[in-house]
């Protein structure tokens, strides 16, 4: 099963490195909504460190459900995800690893402007690191609960929209527990709660989402 991990994550990141536009374009959307608000609102530092959680993560949702569509209908159209279900390995694996590898393209960029996002933003150091942790578990989380709605619309040709209906409601509660988080670390506040919430998130949708995304790409691919 590690090799089967290993070998699909290698196989999506080589397939994104050559489709650079699909991985780019999230991540400058994240980056164009982040700088627009400084020069929309003003440079008044208080002022944007008091927004600064909700755009945010109203920026990571959005950039994440630019980045969800592709996930499996690539796959879908060219016959792949039906080899993948005749594979020895069982479909929850090889979900698992793509998942991890849409993270690794999709999650872990943002992880890593954090610095950038805390100078824009204004923030101050504990409010930057409150947003480093809320990304690092709270990114993954969409990208599972992500997954299973890519999986129920993966046969439609235009689901893109209902794509959306399905995911958002799922993702608000990372949203309201992660904003909670840095709004507590600006205020000087502990934050653990929030963090020890989203880390039961992100422990329920990494075992749950896959075995659920498998069985959805069945009834899809039956149907």
């Amino acid at each position: 099963m590690i090799s089967a991990l290993r070998t699909v994550i290698r196989r999506e990141l080589l397939i994104a490195f050559r489709r650079q536009a699909d991985v780019l374009n999230p991540l400058w959307f994240f980056i164009i909504v982040i700088t627009l608000f400084p020069l929309g609102i003003g440079p008044e530092p208080n002022l944007l460190a008091r927004i600064a959680p909700g755009i945010v993560w109203v920026a990571a949702l959005l950039a994440a459900l630019l980045s969800l569509e592709r996930l499996f209908k690539d796959d879908f159209a060219d016959g792949s995800l039906e080899q993948m279900m005749l594979a020895p390995e069982p479909l929850s694996v090889l979900v698992l690893a793509k998942v991890i590898a849409h993270w690794l393209l999709t999650g872990l960029p943002l992880l890593i402007l954090s610095p950038l996002i805390a100078v824009l933003l204004s923030l101050d150091f504990e409010s930057w690191k409150a947003v480093a942790l809320t990304l690092l578990v709270g990114t993954p989380t969409l990208s599972f609960l992500g997954a299973i709605g890519v999986a129920l619309t993966v046969g439609l040709r235009k689901g893109g929209v209902l794509l959306s209906l399905l995911i958002l409601p799922l993702y608000i509660p990372v949203l309201i527990f992660a904003t909670s988080a840095i709004d507590a670390a600006g205020l000087s506040m502990a934050y653990n709660g929030q963090l020890a919430i989203l880390g039961a998130m992100l422990a329920g949708s990494a075992t749950m989402a896959p075995l659920a995304v498998s069985a959805a790409l069945r009834v899809s691919i039956q149907s």
